[in-house]
């Protein structure tokens, strides 16, 4: 344990970067790490406190950019569906469909990278399936971001309104969860990373251009789709 304890501080250091700088990103990061040091019953927890942490913090500074309108629209199906896609899950065989909804999410991004849009995910029901998806990639893998992420992608919000926006999304999402598991009090050497992550990623965002902060949401959605893959596999 101890000799984890410097990879589970610097996880949450690049996880808050990844974070700040796009929007998403903290979760697929710190939590291995945390979670090998801390194990499930303490590490999940933490990581959903400091996954709230590491949306404040950008957020603090971003709020005036978010799209409160399109985060509703992904919340409320999120948050109703996540307790009926545990249900449904149940005596499911949960490694196949890591795999399937990797391979998912994966093809999406290939679409998204070549130029490709889907009117289908500016309509309403869209963000309830986008919705519903991140929902269930939660409780399957604890990787809920890369729906999210698409769908920002695809939306083409500047840079600044996507990263507010999936601020947002991902606090209250989070903050939900939290208020369901329990309430833990992080370590304070992974609060310390926390806050210098996010501050070097909130430094350097504002100078990515729409291209770059783009190509590095499909890149950690990407990232998040093969840690399910992996973890199914494995």
């Amino acid at each position: 344990m101890i000799g984890l304890e410097p990879v589970a501080v610097a996880a949450v250091a690049v996880g808050a970067f990844a974070q700040a700088a796009t929007g998403m990103g903290f979760s697929l990061v710190a939590a291995p790490a945390l979670v090998a040091v801390l194990g499930p019953h303490r590490g999940v927890p933490t990581v959903l406190l400091l996954a709230v942490l590491a949306s404040v913090l950008p957020l603090s500074r971003g709020w005036r950019h978010a799209r409160p309108r399109d985060a509703g629209r992904l919340l409320v199906p999120a948050l109703l569906g996540m307790p009926v896609v545990a249900w449904l899950l149940r005596g499911l065989d949960i490694r196949v469909l890591s795999v399937v909804t990797g391979c998912g999410v994966l093809a999406g991004v290939a679409l998204l990278a070549r130029g490709v849009r889907s009117p289908f995910l500016q309509r309403p029901a869209g963000a309830w399936l986008t919705g519903v998806a991140s929902a269930a990639l939660n409780v399957i893998g604890g990787v809920g971001g890369p729906p999210i992420g698409l769908y920002a992608a695809n939306a083409g919000w500047p840079g600044r309104e996507s990263r507010a926006t999936m601020h947002v999304f991902f606090l209250a999402q989070n903050v939900a969860t939290v208020a369901l598991l329990g309430f833990v009090l992080p370590p304070w050497p992974t609060v310390v990373a926390l806050a210098v992550g996010a501050a070097t990623g909130m430094a350097l965002s504002s100078r990515l251009t729409p291209t770059t902060a783009r190509t590095a949401v499909l890149t950690v959605s990407s990232a998040g789709a093969l840690a399910l893959i992996g973890t199914a596999i494995a």
